[in-house]
């Protein structure tokens, strides 16, 4: 008698996956488009990536959208970019809502425009009672920022007796980040082959496992999220010498 084989242990999926969405003006130039046709087609990567995310069972999807110091990039080359994040997002939040996601963005909301701000405070109202999904946009962010900015509330609640110093743990300073209740990532993707992390969930990423795939962000699809995935589940995950999962 022939016996079937087991069926293949599937691999555990992460909790929370953070992505450095790198390469849209690499895309672009190789196909003699101006850089906002890479923005562009990286925006529908983005939506695309997060409906992946959702029916593969991911709780946590970070996007990093827009860094701190993307400021200083070419004027024009930042209003295209706040023009279709505005767009992408009033476009987008209903389709999100309806499929129980909800939208949050961790930055320096401060320099944002007007409008944008608008959008994005009204975004996350219309989410906020979804719980299949919390997708995570990061704009206008820098970690060290982040943490320089969670350092001066601690110091202010320190000179008024609301905190004790002796007292700090490091999950009091993760108490005081953009990201106070969203879990650390436990993988962390950059597309376009490039290997650094570019001031990013700098805190977050402590015990994260990374993969870097060649894919350029537009290009960046289903498969190459399950093979990042993939990849993810082969790992032993170790927080000093401990293995996880």
């Amino acid at each position: 008698m022939v016996q079937n084989s087991p069926a293949p242990t599937p691999h555990p999926v992460p909790r929370h996956v953070a992505i450095i969405m790198d390469g849209n003006g690499r895309w672009a130039q190789r196909r003699g488009l101006p850089r906002v046709a890479g923005h562009r087609r990286g925006a529908q990567a983005a939506k695309d990536t997060v409906l992946t995310a959702l029916d593969l069972g991911i709780e946590y999807l970070t996007l990093y959208s827009f860094s701190s110091e993307n400021w200083s990039r070419p004027l024009d080359e930042v209003d295209d970019l706040m023009g279709l994040l505005r767009f992408t997002m009033q476009r987008e939040a209903s389709t999100m809502h309806e499929r129980g996601v909800r939208l949050r963005v961790i930055g320096d909301r401060t320099r944002l425009p007007a409008d944008v701000l608008a959008t994005i405070e009204a975004m996350e109202a219309k989410t906020a009672g979804n719980r299949r999904m919390t997708a995570v946009i990061a704009l206008s962010y820098g970690s060290r920022d982040e943490i320089a900015a969670a350092v001066r509330r601690m110091a202010a609640d320190a000179v008024a007796g609301r905190l004790d110093p002796e007292a700090i743990t490091p999950e009091t300073v993760s108490g005081y980040l953009y990201t106070h209740d969203i879990p650390d990532p436990d993988l962390v993707i950059r597309t376009s082959g490039e290997q650094r992390i570019s001031n990013f969930l700098l805190w977050q990423s402590a015990y994260a496992e990374f993969v870097f795939p060649e894919t350029l962000w537009p290009d960046f699809d289903r498969t190459a999220l399950e093979n990042a995935l993939a990849s993810y589940g082969q790992r032993d995950r170790r927080y000093g010498g401990r293995k996880v999962g």
